[in-house]
């Protein structure tokens, strides 16, 4: 009998594709860095903080889903931005797994017991001086989610497709403190998905459908 291919861009070729990759969690990612080759404020070398992230794919069958959000305006740092549910790693979590779980959580209060964690890519190190842990999930549809205001304006849902498809990975540049910054750029409708979350989504891009 032959083997039936899951669907492009289903949750169950997202497993796939992850499973094919045994060293998809090898290394760092030295994303912004890598963005902005010798960058001058990259060149300083800096403690990093360490810090985890959610990437949750939404099982909506054949046509998978990821949910992001917008971060509220009134946060000091990233205010506006759209990002994935996460935050610092506490010293009382036991993985950077437990991190993004509880995170996600206290950001938009989706439960672990909705979210089961696959695995993670490599870490993402970001110019703002965080060692970010990207942590891989799939969840269940279905659910009812409960923003916290002081973090969290909004949260949304993009297509997998959409989001691996190279010609929606446009490169851009802004003035930070007199010099230029290269980024990856995403606009989805009116939502503008840029920065570290972009970069993220173009490292899963070329570990996994490139």
């Amino acid at each position: 009998m032959d083997q039936v291919m899951p669907a492009p861009f289903s949750t169950a070729d997202f497993r796939a594709r992850f499973a094919a990759q045994p060293d998809a969690h090898a290394g760092d990612d030295f994303g912004d860095h890598r963005f902005n080759p010798g960058h001058p404020r990259l060149t300083q070398a800096k403690p990093l903080r360490d810090a985890a992230v959610l990437i949750p794919v939404v099982d909506h069958q054949g046509d998978a889903t990821v949910l992001l959000t917008k971060r509220a305006e009134k946060l000091r740092s990233h205010s506006g931005q759209v990002a994935f549910p996460g935050g610092t790693i506490d010293a009382t979590d036991p993985s950077p797994e437990a991190a993004a779980l509880r995170e996600t959580f206290e950001e938009i209060g989706l439960g672990e017991d909705r979210i089961e964690i696959i695995g993670r890519m490599p870490d993402y190190v970001a110019g703002s001086g965080y060692r970010i842990a990207p942590v891989l999930g799939i969840v269940r549809p279905g659910f009812q989610l409960t923003l916290n205001s002081e973090e969290v304006d909004a949260a949304f849902e993009v297509p997998l497709r959409f989001l691996m498809d190279p010609a929606n990975h446009k490169r851009d540049s802004r003035m930070w403190n007199d010099l230029e910054w290269f980024f990856y750029d995403m606009p989805y409708g009116d939502r503008r998905i840029w920065g570290v979350t972009a970069g993220i989504i173009r490292t899963l891009y070329e570990r996994l459908y490139a």
